[in-house]
C-alpha cells in the first residue's frame, strides 16, 4: 500500500543551526590542542548521553568536559576558561532553512523542532529569535530519550498531534533518518537548499 503523504514536518536543530569549526579552532590551538578536541571530549557518548537525556545540566556537563581536559591544557582553571570560550559560540541560523519552515507553517503544515539538546535549549532559541517559529519544540533532555529512538520520535509526533506515518523528519544525519523510518516515519537527509524543492512538493501536496 502506498505511504500516505506527510501532513507534519519534524526538523532537526542540526538542519537549522550551522557551526563554523574555525571559530573555536583558534582557542584550541592557543591551548596546544588540535582543532575539534574540545568537541570530541564534550561528545564522548557516555558524557553526552547524560546531558541530552536530562541526567545532568549543561553546566554540569561543561564542568565534566573541563575536568577531562585539565591535564592537557595546564590545569583546571585554564581548562574551565577554554571550555567557557568554546561554549560561548552557539552557531548561526541557516536563514534559507528558516524561510522554508516559515513558509511551510503558513501553508498549514505544523512544524516541530526536534533536538538532542541540553536543558537550556529554550535560551538558545530565544537568543536566535526563534521562539515563535515552531508549533512544538521537542527536546531530548525533557523527553528523557534521544533521537532517533522510537520513544523520542513518537513523542515528537504526538507534540504536533500527528500519527508517525503522517510525519516527515528532516535531519542531517543518516542514522537519524534510518531510525525514523524504523519508527514508522517518513524521513529525509538534508544535504542542502536543493532538497527544499522536493520537501515543499511533498508537504504542500498533502
Amino acid at each position: 500500500m502506498p505511504r500516505q503523504r506527510p501532513t507534519a514536518l519534524l526538523v532537526s536543530l542540526a538542519v537549522l543551526r550551522r557551526y563554523d569549526p574555525g571559530v573555536t579552532a583558534t582557542a584550541e590551538e592557543r591551548h596546544g590542542l588540535t582543532p575539534g578536541t574540545v568537541g570530541e571530549v564534550a561528545h564522548e557518548w557516555a558524557r553526552y548521553r547524560s546531558v541530552i537525556t536530562g541526567g545532568v545540566t549543561r553546566a554540569e556537563w561543561l564542568t565534566g568536559v573541563a575536568e577531562a581536559l585539565a591535564e592537557r591544557v595546564g590545569g583546571p582553571d585554564v581548562a574551565r576558561s577554554l571550555v567557557v570560550e568554546w561554549d560561548a559560540y552557539r552557531g548561526t541560523v541557516d536563514h534559507t532553512v528558516l524561510a522554508f519552515l516559515r513558509e511551510t507553517r503558513r501553508s498549514g503544515v505544523p512544524v516541530a523542532l526536534v533536538a538532542n539538546a541540553a536543558d537550556d535549549l529554550a535560551l538558545d532559541l530565544t537568543a536566535f529569535g526563534l521562539t515563535d517559529d515552531f508549533d512544538a519544540v521537542v527536546n531530548s533532555a525533557t523527553v528523557g530519550a534521544y533521537s532517533p529512538s522510537k520513544e523520542f520520535l513518537h513523542a515528537a509526533c504526538a507534540a504536533v498531534a500527528t500519527p508517525p506515518e503522517r510525519c516527515l523528519l528532516l535531519d542531517a544525519e543518516d542514522r537519524h533518518v534510518r531510525g525514523a523510518r524504523v519508527a514508522g516515519l517518513a524521513a529525509m537527509r538534508y544535504s542542502g537548499p536543493a532538497d527544499l524543492h522536493y520537501l515543499r512538493a511533498a508537504l504542500t501536496s498533502a
